[in-house]
């Protein structure tokens, strides 16, 4: 998908959906049903693999047997899973009880049962996907939901809960969606494989993922970022939060630091696994040319 396809604003609280662990509250959106159960794929894909018990919430009936048809489509059937209760689908309703009316304070209460129960069993922790549409669908007021949103930080701090909500942008109101996205500590790209960038004082920050199909953009931003202050020392290329980086734009990046300017340097932050990309394809040649890797990131 293009990388600038996704309408929101993208900030230093932006992250791709592979970035997501455990003591993360993050906010997803989605504006189609072809795209509404990709980050649930990887996210559910992911805490799988690390040991977690992984809960899809879902807004009825209906959409969660649409959740178990698009997970088994990009994951398999994950029918072991399944039967042994690390992997779960069901609706908020269900999640918190028949007879029970939503509350803020109720929800987080279950939460917390729900984590108890899944330490006793022997997981790493639990991580709930929560499509938003089951509070149009309850009639919930969007302002409870906003006090849910802002004071529930006492069931991530221990680090054994991670949860996504994910907001339908046909459904929610735009000032909604953008408190919502401001609100959450964190906010992610709207579909697994997209790329995007935002600017700073020092210079351009990724995120995503560079590769063949958003090579463009990535070249494109690079270009602005590198040229856009003609009389700064030293310019930022912040590839941190990027979860892939392709040969092919690794290549862009020290082609155009070598065209840069005389007077500055271009300092790359990057993962140890990025680094040693840039510096097999000739990073030192390049005097300057900085690499500052960063380690223990997510």
């Amino acid at each position: 998908m293009a990388a600038d396809s996704c309408p929101l604003a993208v900030d230093e609280h932006t992250f791709a959906v592979d970035q997501v662990r455990l003591g993360d509250h993050a906010f997803a959106h989605y504006s189609n049903d072809d795209l509404r159960w990709e980050a649930a794929a990887v996210f559910a894909v992911q805490g799988l693999a690390l040991g977690e018990k992984v809960v899809i919430i879902a807004g009825s009936a209906e959409p969660v047997a649409q959740a178990r048809r698009h997970l088994a489509a990009n994951t398999g059937p994950r029918e072991s899973a399944l039967a042994s209760g690390q992997l779960v689908f069901t609706t908020m309703q269900a999640f918190v009880g028949s007879g029970h009316a939503f509350t803020a304070e109720w929800q987080l209460r279950c939460i917390r049962e729900e984590k108890k129960r899944a330490r006793r069993a022997g997981f790493a922790g639990l991580r709930a996907f929560i499509d938003m549409t089951w509070v149009n669908a309850q009639g919930i007021d969007h302002a409870a939901i906003m006090h849910r949103e802002t004071h529930a930080d006492e069931v991530f701090v221990d680090g054994r809960y991670a949860e996504i909500c994910s907001y339908d942008r046909r459904v929610f109101p735009p000032e909604v969606v953008e408190a919502m996205r401001a609100e959450h500590p964190v906010a992610l790209l709207e579909r697994p494989g997209d790329l995007s960038a935002f600017s700073s004082a020092d210079g351009v920050h990724f995120v995503g993922d560079a590769d063949l199909a958003t090579r463009e953009f990535f070249r494109t931003t690079l270009v602005t970022a590198l040229s856009g202050v003609p009389d700064r020392r030293s310019v930022l290329v912040d590839l941190s939060r990027l979860c892939f980086l392709s040969a092919g734009c690794a290549g862009d990046l020290l082609g155009l630091a070598l065209l840069a300017g005389d007077s500055e340097r271009v300092v790359v932050r990057c993962s140890p696994h990025h680094a040693r990309t840039l510096e097999r394809l000739g990073a030192a040649q390049i005097s300057r040319l900085v690499l500052a890797e960063l380690t223990g990131g997510r």
